[in-house]
């Protein structure tokens, strides 16, 4: 109930204008055929920043090229565009926190660095998929 409640005021306050972003960022990757990776993690992202509480970014289990090729991606990720996203983030994070409505939103904004940095090789997967079993009920 809560997640919901908090992904609403997300949605109207940060998480379309974020949405908006990420999907326009994906959509010029994919026009541009060799950042087509690049664009699938932009749209990944962005269905993240739409309804970000009660999810969570993990690392995609891969092994060889794929590792070493997440690597390279992500390095020319962060020089051209992760960390402008992620100064973005904490500036827009900041205002979020003065008020008492706004921390669960500002922390929710900087959860999203992360992977605005390094977006290949990660998975956003449910919260509780990551729980182990026993946490779950309780």
């Amino acid at each position: 109930m809560l997640r919901t409640l908090l992904n609403i005021i997300w949605l109207i306050f940060a998480g379309l204008g974020l949405f908006l972003g990420y999907m326009l960022a994906g959509i010029i990757c994919c026009i541009l055929i060799v950042t087509i990776p690049f664009g699938i993690a932009s749209f990944r992202i962005a269905v993240y920043s739409l309804w970000p509480f009660g999810r969570a970014v993990v690392d995609r289990k891969q092994s060889g090229v794929g590792e070493v090729m997440s690597l390279v991606g992500n390095i020319i990720w962060v020089i051209v565009a992760g960390w402008w996203l992620a100064l973005g983030h904490i500036v827009t994070a900041i205002p979020l926190f003065v008020s008492i409505i706004g921390i669960p939103m500002g922390w929710a904004n900087l959860k999203l660095i992360p992977v605005s940095l390094m977006p290949l090789g990660k998975e956003i997967v449910e919260s509780d998929a990551i729980l182990p079993t026993y946490q779950r009920s309780a």
